[in-house]
């Protein structure tokens, strides 16, 4: 399609007037509003104002310019039509070839604006009517809503002097995954609005941009790529700046993930040690070097090839004891310092992350199943010491009530059933993703050894039979925190009371599938 006259109206800028320059040197009409033809005119771009097609001026304070007959007919008039042709003829109406248009930046205004008009201003009509209009017509005009797609139009324009119909399809559905993504932000607006009770959406609805290609995903034969949710804050590993190492795995991704989401949920220095999507070591300290050597103490075997997360910078200290510990995968953390970056950048393929840490996140949890999605409210409730009521004769110390609180938050991030064993901040034990809970007690307390004497234990879900407590005697537990809820709640007590085990219940259930 030869490009002959173009339609520039756009809210982003970026790149659009040496984009227009090269058309206008190519002898491309040039209609435009506002702003835009301002922009257009102090460049000495020559250009029509669009209120001189429409023969109507601006009105509404902006709100009406671009819906009219002579703009939409020039755009989606058939040109291989002759009734169309001769409709465009008879009231005067010229064709439009090329259509630019970037939408209000609607996902802003959430973000920034607290009032409701303002926000309701930043909709856009005549932007996704354009670009609908332009799009449906692909075949004889080109739509362009992505300031990115501006140098490649311009190469095939200048190489051939025509665009390509199959480039102009490819903008078209670029235009419509937009403008359904842009919809979908709106309706999450009126609905967040409606269900201000928190209810859950009646609809969701989520647009993804491909961040990069992956060498592979979960194996060798699986195709992989990163996606980064439009128009949302990123942060966490999707927002991550890799400073050394080779890139990143699809698996690595998901390590790093649970990696951060861990430490995020401590202010104190945090350490994790994530292994197949699944923490081998936690801990929180005052230094972070000992965090990091409490963590990897819980369980060295495992952390072979890990993927480390800090919540506080890394310093030479904790790079030094890093090394000393053996292969790693990755390290994410809010920052290295100088020397502890010189010191790590000495392993060539040891992959450096820095991402902000973010504390407090409540964004929903999605889950995939076939034909389906699962969505949930994260997981993010912290059970506190007034929430503990304590079942047995005998009642926890203070220290071990902060040790019960450790490990039980713990247990928010490992798979059910979930056991976690701590001491002094730092878990010694952990067992996970076994169907029955005596057989997760069995992994942590292999996992602990002879460190479990005198130690805490958690569980994320209640004791459905005494054998878990018979475990706990036999290893030298001495306080245990868990939901409670069970049918067998008086049975699991007389067990602990027998064991000279104190045990507070929480209330609360941990699971993680």
């Amino acid at each position: 399609m030869k490009i002959k006259r173009a339609l520039i109206s756009v809210y982003d800028k970026t790149g659009i007037v040496p984009f227009a320059k090269a058309l206008a040197g190519m002898g491309v009409e040039i209609i435009s509003t506002g702003g835009t033809a301002s922009l257009f005119r102090k460049e000495g771009i020559h250009v029509t104002e669009v209120s001189s097609v429409t023969k109507f001026p601006e009105m509404l304070s902006g709100r009406v310019k671009t819906l009219h007959p002579n703009l939409h007919a020039g755009l989606l008039a058939l040109r291989d039509n002759q009734e169309h042709l001769a409709t465009l003829a008879e009231h005067n109406i010229k064709p439009i070839d090329l259509l630019v248009v970037n939408l209000y930046p609607f996902w802003d205004a959430v973000k920034t604006k607290t009032l409701e008009h303002e926000i309701i201003e930043m909709i856009d009509i005549g932007g996704p009517a354009m670009l609908r209009s332009a799009s449906k017509n692909f075949k004889s005009v080109a739509a362009i809503s992505d300031p990115s797609d501006y140098n490649h139009v311009l190469s095939e324009i200048k190489a051939t002097g025509f665009l390509k119909e199959s480039t102009m399809k490819a903008l078209a559905g670029k235009v419509f995954r937009l403008t359904s993504y842009y919809d979908g932000l709106i309706a999450d607006y009126f609905e967040t609005k409606k269900n201000g009770d928190g209810a859950l959406p009646g609809k969701v609805d989520f647009s993804f941009e491909k961040k990069y290609d992956l060498r592979y995903g979960e194996n060798p034969h699986q195709k992989g790529s990163l996606y980064q949710e439009k128009g949302k804050h990123a942060y966490g590993v999707v927002a991550a700046h890799q400073l050394h190492g080779k890139e990143l795995s699809f698996n690595n991704i998901l390590d790093l993930d649970l990696a951060l989401e861990m430490v995020e949920s401590f202010q104190e220095p945090a350490c994790s040690i994530i292994k197949h999507v699944s923490p081998c070591g936690f801990a929180i300290a005052k230094d972070l070097s000992v965090a990091f050597k409490n963590a990897f103490a819980c369980d060295p075997l495992s952390a072979f090839g890990s993927i480390i997360g800090f919540n506080q910078t890394v310093d030479v200290k904790t790079a030094k004891a890093i090394l000393a510990s053996g292969f790693v995968e990755c390290i994410i953390a809010p920052a290295f310092d100088k020397g502890a970056l010189e010191l790590l950048k000495s392993k060539k393929n040891l992959r450096l992350l820095t991402t902000q840490i973010e504390h407090g996140h409540k964004e929903l949890d999605f889950k995939k199943v076939k034909s389906g999605l699962l969505v949930q409210e994260r997981d993010v409730l912290d059970a506190t010491a007034a929430d503990l009521k304590c079942v047995t004769k005998t009642a926890p110390k203070k220290s071990q009530i902060d040790d019960l609180l450790f490990a039980f938050k713990v247990c928010r991030y490992v798979k059910s059933n979930a056991i976690v064993i701590v001491k002094n901040g730092a878990t010694l034990g952990l067992g996970m993703g076994q169907p029955s809970r005596v057989d997760s007690c069995l992994t942590a307390f292999r996992k602990a050894g002879k460190r479990a004497k005198g130690a805490v234990l958690a569980s994320d879900g209640f004791f459905p039979k005494p054998d878990s407590i018979t475990l706990a005697k036999k290893h030298g537990i001495s306080a245990i925190i868990q939901p409670g809820g069970s049918i067998q709640d008086e049975e699991i007590i007389q067990a602990s009371n027998k064991a000279k085990i104190a045990m507070v219940t929480s209330g609360i259930r941990h699971f993680k599938h």
